[in-house]
């Protein structure tokens, strides 16, 4: 019986394999850079120092009806409507997916080489 060989796989695969990491890279920094110019700008009330205790009430009746987990879940969503939170967590994500991308086509050119000759 033969030995089961390894498909092959062509090295088109691999070259789109790096154009798709570097794209998905390109475009997680253009969008997060655009999301963070955007979202900066559109704070209107946030700095506001009139605003300093406004929402104490609301936070003293969410501490009450859900506990501590209830204020820190209230406290992770305001924190993730903030500009400055999305755009590291678009680089975050688009650094992941294009990583993957650039170890995928790694393994693969790996698997096409011919294996050395051994003496």
């Amino acid at each position: 019986m033969p030995p089961a060989q390894k498909p092959r796989h062509s090295r088109r695969t691999c070259v789109r394999l790096k154009w798709t990491g570097w794209v998905v890279l390109a475009l997680g920094i253009l969008s997060a850079a655009l999301v963070y110019g955007i979202g900066s700008r559109a704070e209107g009330m946030n700095n506001d120092p009139s605003m300093l205790r406004f929402n104490d009430a609301t936070q003293r009746q969410m501490g009450n009806l859900y506990g501590n987990s209830g204020v820190m879940m209230d406290e992770w969503t305001e924190d993730l409507k903030q500009p400055g939170t999305q755009a590291i967590l678009i680089l975050i994500v688009s650094g992941l997916i294009s990583g993957g991308c650039f170890y995928f086509a790694r393994q693969l050119a790996l698997d096409e080489e011919p294996p050395s000759p051994q003496a």
